[in-house]
């Protein structure tokens, strides 16, 4: 049995892949690779180059502890005359099935509670 140290635990919605924004256009992934390598093992670095995804990326660390050590101390970093901003990707399928699933829930929850206290639909 190991013991984990304190904040060693990764938080809610923490992953391996971390979505960068605010870069500058001219950055280069071995200009992030030399950033975000500091913090751990990256097996992906990619860098928007489309209209809609100029100036972000996505840097993906084989250690999702890693990650979040990089989140952490990196976002706010002034990279290239910008302060970047890092946060955990979180996939749109994701999200909209776990709001979907929420909406379910709290639909179900009303229903609950309009036949406690005898409230109608009309």
């Amino acid at each position: 049995m190991s013991l984990a140290r304190p904040g060693s635990k990764a938080p809610a919605g923490a992953n391996r892949i971390l979505f960068i924004k605010n870069l500058s256009y001219t950055i280069t992934g071995e200009d992030l690779y030399d950033l975000f390598g500091r913090y751990g093992s990256i097996r992906q670095i990619r860098i928007g180059n489309e209209q809609k995804s100029r100036g972000t990326a996505f840097v993906v660390y084989e250690d999702v502890m890693d990650a979040k050590n990089a989140l952490e101390h990196l976002n706010g970093f002034h990279l290239q005359e910008r302060y970047i901003v890092v946060l955990y990707h979180m996939p749109a399928k994701q999200d909209a099935a776990a709001a979907k699933a929420d909406l379910a829930r709290r639909e179900e929850e009303l229903a609950q509670l309009k036949k406690k206290h005898n409230i109608g639909d009309d």
